[in-house]
């Protein structure tokens, strides 16, 4: 059984942003919207450390991973609940284009958890990209005002980084942590299919 003193310090940034999301709530529902753009850009400033001190520390683990996973997306959710809040007009102006971009990361998510009965970990270049223009968007819209094309390129990054995740979940029978994208698979794959095909070579 896992307790507290199990966790390493990257875990504890990944708690943070889990423990950050319902007063990011809170504070978008009492309208107030620049303490809830400060504490958003400390969340979302935090997935960028947790993941330099896993790697740095070598501390990567299965449970980093979705902790992390976890905290990403409910950092995301408030980020966007913050964007309907606060900017209304541009985001309702978008929002049957949002429900349609969004279906594919749905689908995504179901695949997930019907095939692994969680969510992905892959962790992967495209995937932080996404999330960085995410951030940049969000962010800026808050603290100035909404950029489209910016907003453009966020949808057409995340669907392109969704079909990639997609493609991954088909790829891997089993729940895989941190991939570095469909490319580094497929390597792997292959190195795999060498080795059982000459298990006498090393």
């Amino acid at each position: 059984m896992l307790t507290f003193k199990n966790y390493n310090i990257a875990d504890w940034f990944s708690f943070y942003r889990i423990a950050a999301a319902p007063v990011l709530l809170l504070l978008a529902i009492l309208n107030l919207r620049e303490p809830f753009s400060w504490m958003l850009l400390l969340s979302f400033s935090t997935d960028a450390i947790d993941g330099y001190l896993a790697r740095t520390l070598k501390i990567s683990s299965p449970r980093g991973s979705q902790l992390d996973s976890m905290g990403d997306q409910l950092t995301l959710v408030m980020g966007v609940v913050g964007l309907f809040v606060f900017e209304p007009e541009f985001m309702n102006n978008k929002l049957q284009l949002l429900l349609i971009v969004f279906i594919p990361y749905f689908t995504q998510m179901i695949i997930a958890f019907v095939k692994y009965g969680k969510a992905t970990a892959f962790h992967t270049y495209f995937a932080k990209l996404s999330a960085v223009i995410q951030g940049v968007f969000i962010l800026w819209a808050l603290f100035f005002e909404p950029v489209l094309w910016l907003f453009y390129t966020v949808l057409t990054v995340g669907v392109l980084e969704t079909i990639e995740e997609i493609t991954l979940i088909v790829m891997h029978d089993k729940w895989t942590e941190d991939i570095k994208g469909i490319y580094w698979a497929m390597k792997k794959r292959r190195k795999e299919k060498r080795k059982n095909a000459n298990p006498d070579t090393e």
